[in-house]
């Protein structure tokens, strides 16, 4: 073949220019030869490439001249799921479009994951025939970076929560002492009741200074731009759950995550997706009595992954359920050990879930416990 197409990206689409061999070769040289990127060219009739990049030996770790004995080896490697959606997103994209972004991942010998992210599309050649071009970028150091920004995110809004937990429930406990023993005392002298409405506002005031740090980090996580990514929920709400778990006996609360499948892949903002979960925990803990039950069970049905947060709590009364998601809420209402709050939790859930496309709905009877649904598109790989 002494012709083969120059492809110039345009937008999400490419235009194609025929040019000889070797002019495109002298033409694309610097940018091919010495970019991160491997730029390759596949002849999809012959099942062959017919042009890669000098970055190849530099990403992959083999000469480029075994392009030929590794190509069925490197696809053989890739993740069942994400060359599903590689397939997929190809056949699904007409001629002369480009298939963005798209992140897979190649397993490695000592059972890691090298992460690759490819851009792609066919474009016409001489005749009948159809090529496949496109890049591959080398991403594993980014995604190593990211999936551990999110572990310690995840943790620390956790551990933030149990924390709010932990230091309040004594301050609440003082506060009601002092009150008690405040009404208790015969004839107390005016400093000793000076000395308990100082322990009393005291309590208070640190009481709502751990709520509102915590609503404050709800509240400004919420705002910041939606960034979704393609993520298994299943693994990573048993990463955000195992931080409750550990602190089991400190809350005298049981944490459970049932699934009965994995993976189940979602488009989601890790950071936003996360304070929603923390929240609905967070609420489940303040209303159960200790001794109780909180269980987050996760499933596919019909194209959506549904969650669940189910406590065995005090339940919401019925005359407050309407208005739940509503902003600063009449159904707004102390904790079972003293824990304020806005109003505003519920609402701002709502929102995050429908930047998603996703829904929520919940089940509550006094004295039996509340159900939280949540129901996102669910990605077929």
């Amino acid at each position: 073949m002494n012709k083969i197409k120059c492809i110039k990206s345009q937008g999400s689409n490419v235009t194609a220019v025929n040019l000889h061999m070797p002019d495109y070769l002298k033409l694309l040289h610097p940018l091919l030869e010495h970019s991160n990127a491997v730029s390759f060219v596949y002849d999809l009739a012959a099942q062959r490439p017919l042009y890669v990049s000098a970055a190849y030996e530099q990403v992959i770790g083999d000469p480029i001249t075994h392009i030929h004995e590794d190509l069925p080896l490197l696809l053989g490697r890739v993740h069942a799921d994400d060359w599903q959606l590689l397939q997929q997103r190809l056949v699904a994209a007409a001629l002369n479009e480009l298939v963005q972004d798209v992140e897979v991942r190649l397993a490695r010998a000592n059972g890691s994951w090298q992460w690759l992210c490819l851009t792609a599309g066919r474009v016409p050649g001489p005749g009948e025939l159809e090529y496949l071009v496109g890049a591959v970028r080398d991403i594993t150091r980014d995604k190593e970076v990211m999936f551990n920004a999110h572990k310690f995110n995840t943790k620390k809004n956790a551990t933030l929560e149990i924390l709010a937990h932990d230091l309040a429930t004594p301050l609440v406990l003082l506060q009601q002492l002092s009150e008690q023993l405040s009404w208790e005392i015969n004839s107390p002298s005016d400093t000793a009741q000076e000395l308990l409405r100082l322990m009393q506002r005291t309590c208070t005031q640190g009481v709502n200074l751990i709520h509102d740090f915590v609503d404050h980090e709800f509240l400004t996580s919420s705002e910041v731009e939606l960034k979704r990514e393609r993520a298994d929920l299943v693994a990573w709400l048993r990463l955000l759950l195992e931080e409750y778990q550990r602190s089991e006996q400190h809350l005298k609360l049981e944490f459970k995550l049932v699934s009965g499948e994995q993976p189940i892949y979602v488009s989601f903002d890790v950071n936003k997706l996360q304070q929603v979960f923390n929240n609905l925990i967070s609420n489940a803990i303040k209303f159960t009595p200790d001794g109780g039950s909180i269980t987050v069970s996760v499933e596919r049905r019909s194209g959506l992954a549904q969650v669940s947060v189910a406590d065995t709590g005090v339940g919401i009364p019925a005359h407050l359920q309407p208005v739940l998601f509503d902003k600063f809420t009449k159904a707004r209402r102390p904790g079972l050990r003293g824990e304020r709050t806005t109003g505003l939790g519920m609402s701002v859930i709502k929102t995050i879930l429908n930047l998603h496309q996703a829904s929520i709905r919940f089940d509550s009877v006094e004295g039996q416990g509340t159900t939280f649904y949540l129901e996102l598109p669910a990605m077929s790989a």
